[in-house]
């Protein structure tokens, strides 16, 4: 199924707006943010501080009078330049540092939904420096189509009990976000990301891609965004 095709299938599993996040959070309560590389205001931030981080989407957030800053598919960022997992050894053009799904970033311990009805293919708590920490991957069937959904940066706490080939129910709590020390070091948040062709990964996938594989992984990944329908195309 061609990159159009896959995401036309996707948005047509979803009519409206759908939570990814605690079931009382409504569309309005979500702002897009630009957490690019061309963001002058990020700049003046200390993006290698977990907390420093979190205490500049919180403010964001207040200003806007919102709950859940989003947005990220695509997006080219210096974020990652702190951990070595996404450092080529030689080449620049094979750095990871251009992201792959859509970041959510709220409260810690904040409710974790399923997107669509499935089964729990996998998890892992991916504990380096800078990666998902606590991860769920979902697999979804319709009409003959087999996908997937990874749900990243959780608490570790919502891997407890976990078991593989478990059904899930579109909107059923999965998980929590995690905190800082448990999440990879980040501000709290959630990594949703699509996945046509998981290639055999259990319980991890890249969520950021270098250029020279950029092609490939936006096929792959196609932006979430068309199940979630947050704002217009």
């Amino acid at each position: 199924m061609g990159t159009t095709n896959f995401s036309e299938f996707l948005s047509q599993l979803t009519t409206g707006f759908t939570q990814v996040l605690d079931v009382n959070l409504k569309a309005e309560d979500y702002i897009v943010i630009d957490l690019s590389e061309n963001n002058v205001e990020l700049g003046k931030v200390d993006i290698s501080s977990s907390r420093a981080f979190s205490n500049y989407i919180a403010d964001y957030l207040n200003a806007f009078g919102k709950k859940v800053a989003f947005g990220g598919y695509s997006e080219v960022r210096k974020l990652y330049n702190r951990s070595e997992l996404f450092k080529a050894s030689k080449d620049q053009q094979d750095d990871r540092n251009i992201h792959l799904g859509l970041d959510f970033w709220a409260d810690a311990h904040t409710d974790v939904l399923a997107v669509l009805e499935g089964k729990i293919h996998s998890f892992n708590d991916n504990s380096n420096f800078g990666d998902y920490g606590p991860t769920i991957i979902l697999e979804h069937r319709f009409q003959e189509k087999k996908f997937y959904s990874l749900y990243g940066h959780l608490s570790k706490a919502s891997l407890n009990g976990m078991v593989p080939g478990s059904m899930v129910k579109k909107g059923e709590k999965i998980a929590e976000l995690g905190r800082p020390e448990e999440n990879g070091d980040y501000a709290p948040h959630l990594h949703f990301q699509i996945i046509e062709d998981l290639v055999e990964k259990i319980g991890d996938f890249p969520g950021v891609t270098s250029r020279r594989d950029l092609d490939f992984y936006l096929q792959n990944c196609p932006d979430p965004n068309y199940l979630l329908k947050l704002r217009n195309f």
